[in-house]
């Protein structure tokens, strides 16, 4: 294959409030989910809050606990705020929440039509429509998002190859 003849990788950019719990969460999921299924090369992937609460850290320790729990390291992960840049950049902006969601279309005006989800729009068998915010609760609620946002990105995964973007 020439150069010229690859495609673009699909971009993905996973959002949440604060970028410290559900989105790196979901991030580092669909990375593992892409490189088990070898199609990692193919996408391009990132997370963002859509608050400025916490820029440049580190996600939650109970969220980077649970993750390692499961074989996925968020470590290098830095909470960032989502921009209208970002809607130019990536192919998927999938909130975890409709209120993330409203968010996200005040930003992103016009430009969020047909890249703006709510990530579990890819689970139709999940129980739930929103992910819910693990924050103040204990460590199943960790175990819950990591459940809803596999589900969910392997959902994506089939919905992406079902466009014959990969």
């Amino acid at each position: 294959m020439t150069s010229a003849s690859k495609k673009k990788p699909v971009s993905v950019l996973f959002v949440c409030m604060g970028n410290i719990c559900r989105s790196p969460t979901a991030e580092g999921m669909f990375r593992k989910v892409l490189d088990d299924e070898g199609v990692a090369h193919a996408f391009e992937v990132d997370s963002a809050g859509t608050h400025a609460y916490h820029i440049g850290e580190g996600p939650d320790p109970r969220t980077l606990k649970a993750a390692a729990m499961r074989g996925i390291d968020l470590s290098y992960r830095r909470g960032r705020q989502v921009s209208a840049a970002d809607f130019d950049r990536f192919d998927f902006v999938l909130a975890m929440d409709r209120e993330n969601q409203s968010n996200l279309k005040a930003v992103a005006g016009a430009k969020a039509d047909g890249k703006l989800h709510l990530f579990l729009d890819f689970a139709p068998e999940a129980r739930h429509r929103e992910v819910p915010d693990p924050f103040f609760g204990g460590p199943e609620g960790f175990e819950t998002v990591l459940d809803l946002v596999e589900t969910a990105s392997r959902g994506l995964l089939r919905e992406v190859r079902r466009r014959g973007l990969v």
